[in-house]
């Protein structure tokens, strides 16, 4: 786990050894060629003591990235020191890197505070297409961001909610495919469910989204920087994503990606860092009424905080050297190690090919009666608990010594 390995099909790189030898063409990663990356460990400010497999919950903080936010703070000293470019230049360098990183076109990016944000800036611009009797399709057990804002939708316009429930095989893909009709004009989905990791492929969905006429709005918070997800293929209406998770950003920063037919919608807040020549700021009491271009519109105010955003390019530059297939991979091989033990001890675990690369939940067996949390709790190992599922999320930091402490404690509490 701890050396680089190279893989002909990291979907099944935890299995190799046992002989398996499925085609590289079933690999969710999209790719025919993986790195496992060695432990990076020393990139963040994890003690030894502590054994962190809750990324899912918030992400340990790369040092890097700490260190910018520390001298943004000190430059916040300087006023003196900030000019007019400093309100703009870092929200453009975060839109390049989130098009190079996680694709898309530079123009497509907004800079919003939360996933909440990206989700209601979507429910908004779709709002006046919508009419009585247009159904809004949610999955069961959604995260409340990417659900609320479409119960308030639904109220002001008379549309109707529709859940899909959770399948009984915990195939996701299908069980929304087959709601998707004539009277579904929304579709709010993740590619990664936050309970369990359930995989959910939304390639197909996208497209039965566009057979119907019917808009796509992707809430990536628990995957997206962990987990490849292709805006040309899926091509979702908008994509929101919290990034203090999988893409290891400050808190308070997120990514949203508007599609290019969207970019004339009607943003959720008026500010006047959006408009052109905002930067002319002996000029501002001359109100202009065109908006910068692209998806800028949509950015939120107050947007280039120099305590948030350097800390958010350092990690976006650090995912970008690391490679999003290569973590994923690397993520694979951990949690099938992880997965593999959970079910000699009598856990449930999805398949493999149901589980996303970077988090998967796991069932306690009937019989434990126990405060399983806290065991772990008390032996300085972290993991979280969604709905039914003990939540396993590691990230890059994560070490062998931490899965066989992980391991040791399981059989200690469980056993």
């Amino acid at each position: 786990m701890d050396g680089v390995i190279q893989c002909t099909c990291p979907f099944y790189a935890g299995s190799v050894a046992n002989g398996h030898t499925d085609a590289p063409s079933r690999c969710p990663l999209n790719s025919s060629m993986a790195t496992i990356l060695p432990s990076q460990r020393a990139l963040f400010d994890v003690p030894d003591d502590i054994a962190y497999f809750n990324n899912a919950y918030l992400a340990p903080q790369l040092c890097a990235s700490r260190e910018r936010q520390l001298a943004g703070i000190h430059a916040r000293s300087h006023p003196w020191e900030r000019n007019a470019a400093s309100f703009f230049e870092d929200a453009e360098t975060v839109r390049a890197l989130c098009a190079r990183v996680l694709g898309g076109d530079v123009d497509g990016y907004a800079v919003v505070p939360a996933a909440s944000y990206g989700v209601s800036t979507a429910a908004r611009a779709i709002e006046p297409r919508l009419k009585p009797g247009d159904a809004i399709l949610l999955i069961a057990e959604e995260f409340p961001s990417n659900v609320l804002p479409w119960k308030r939708v639904a109220q002001e316009t008379g549309a109707t909610v529709v859940t899909v429930p959770t399948p009984a095989d915990g195939n996701w893909m299908p069980a929304i495919l087959e709601r998707i009709d004539g009277n579904v004009r929304v579709v709010a989905a993740a590619p990664s469910h936050w309970t369990n990791g359930a995989r959910i492929d939304l390639q197909p969905v996208g497209k039965a989204c566009r057979d119907v006429g019917a808009m796509l709005v992707v809430d990536a918070s628990q995957s997206l920087g962990a987990a490849p997800f292709s805006i040309a293929q899926v091509q979702p209406d908008f994509l929101v994503a919290a990034a203090y998770k999988w893409l290891l950003c400050p808190y308070g920063f997120a990514v949203l990606y508007v599609s290019e037919q969207w970019r004339d919608a009607r943003p959720l807040e008026e500010s006047w860092l959006v408009r052109e020549r905002a930067e002319d700021f002996a000029n501002l009491i001359r109100y202009s009424d065109t908006y910068m271009p692209g998806a800028r519109r949509f950015d939120g105010g107050e947007k280039c905080s120099s305590t948030i955003l350097p800390g958010a390019i350092a990690a976006l530059e650090q995912i970008h050297a690391w490679g999003i297939e290569n973590i994923a991979a690397t993520l694979m091989v951990t949690n099938a190690t992880i997965a593999s033990h959970l079910q000699r001890l009598g856990f449930k675990v999805p398949t493999q090919a149901q589980r996303s690369p970077h988090m998967f939940g796991a069932q306690l067996p009937d019989s434990y009666r126990g405060n399983i949390l806290d065991g772990l709790r008390e032996r300085g190992i972290y993991i979280s608990q969604r709905g039914n599922s003990l939540r396993f999320a590691p990230h890059l930091h994560v070490n062998s010594r931490d899965v066989d402490r992980l391991a040791q404690a399981l059989d200690e509490l469980v056993r």
